[in-house]
């Protein structure tokens, strides 16, 4: 099966009579003893129909790549940097997930290990950097830069290091990037954005084609209790189904406002890598990009992203957001509404 058909067909109960066509929500946090399960902490019927069917996206259908849900896409994050020994280093990119930036710096002020953070274009600069490290973090495109790096390169380059390599595949979805293909060892993923797609899950994921490491993530995930709970991958799953046709509708949405924000001269750079349908922008100052954030009908004003509704937002109101991140810069995560109306909508501000 291609992808479109694998998002609406994998994780379903069997065609068998009377059996629905949507796995039931299993509400349990105690099953009988002997089995699999046993408690709530361990496994859920509902959890694992979601990660079969991302798993299936993400790398296939030969059942080598595995999904572990998780409570959000940052208990995903903080369960992979938990394998970071003390004092390693860990690569990442200097622009990236505010989240993820905030929870290195979190861990090496209490010295629990390194981080190096560059600039994940500079390929050659990455590869070096990769000589030290326990761990190169990566993400393509970045948040908010919409950075683009060398996956393979780098990730052989890692290797070669003895480093393990894990990218943030929130952005890309795997419509659109399968970076296990190039020979990651982890993918993570906000489930939040593009896979719930609807702004009203919390939600994360790990995928991996090494058993002995998801053997180890499932034990802390076990450990630490970051577990999603049934409906969360209920919705998820539900969400997942319509992923394909969501990320065509908003991509084809995002390049043809790159190319007419790209000519509006109140507009001094686009930032669009040439696919998804995430866009950042840099306006003149921050005044004009709060006055586009605060001033528009349709589009909304909020932190998340990939949702079927088009938001973005000012990314430098936030203090932890990196001082090379123009002040001016404003982040738009596409929706799938009818272009002509979104364009409409920033027009009547970007023309004041």
């Amino acid at each position: 099966m291609r992808p479109a058909t694998r998002a609406v067909h994998v994780g379903r109960p069997p065609h068998e009579v009377d059996q629905p066509l949507n796995v039931p929500i299993t509400m349990a946090s105690t099953y009988v003893a002997g089995g699999d399960r046993e408690y709530g902490r361990y496994a859920n019927p509902t959890w694992t129909a979601f990660e079969e069917a991302l798993a299936s996206l993400e790398g296939g259908e030969d059942g080598t790549t595995h999904c572990l849900a998780f409570s959000s896409g940052l208990a995903a994050v903080a369960t992979v940097l938990d394998l970071v020994g003390s004092d390693q280093v860990v690569v990442a990119p200097r622009h990236a997930y505010n989240g993820t930036v905030m929870q290195l710096a979190d861990l090496e002020a209490r010295g629990r290990l390194r981080a190096n953070l560059v600039d994940i274009t500079d390929t050659a600069a990455v590869v070096a950097a990769c000589e030290d490290a326990a761990l190169v973090w990566l993400e393509s495109p970045t948040n908010p830069a919409m950075e683009i790096a060398d996956i393979a390169a780098i990730t052989a380059a890692a290797h070669e290091a003895g480093a393990r390599v894990v990218v943030d595949n929130t952005f890309a979805t795997p419509i659109l990037q399968r970076p296990l293909e190039d020979g990651v060892d982890l993918v993570v993923h906000s489930a939040t954005k593009y896979l719930a797609g609807h702004s009203d899950v919390l939600l994360g994921a790990l995928l991996t084609r090494d058993p002995e490491l998801l053997a180890v993530l499932k034990g802390r995930r076990d450990l630490i209790g970051a577990i999603p709970g049934a409906f969360e991958a209920w919705l998820a799953l539900r969400g997942l189904r319509t992923l394909p046709l969501r990320v065509e509708r908003a991509q084809a949405n995002a390049a043809e406002l790159a190319v007419r924000l790209g000519a509006h001269p109140a507009v001094t750079e686009v930032r669009y890598p040439g696919f998804g349908a995430m866009i950042s922008i840099v306006l003149g100052d921050a005044a004009a990009a709060d006055r586009l954030t605060h001033g528009t009908a349709l589009w909304v004003h909020a932190t998340s992203l990939g949702g079927v509704e088009s938001t973005f937002e000012r990314r430098r109101r936030w203090a932890s957001e990196p001082s090379t991140i123009p002040e001016g810069l404003v982040r738009l995560s596409v929706g799938v509404e009818d272009v002509e109306d979104l364009w409409e909508d920033l027009v009547a501000v970007l023309d004041r």
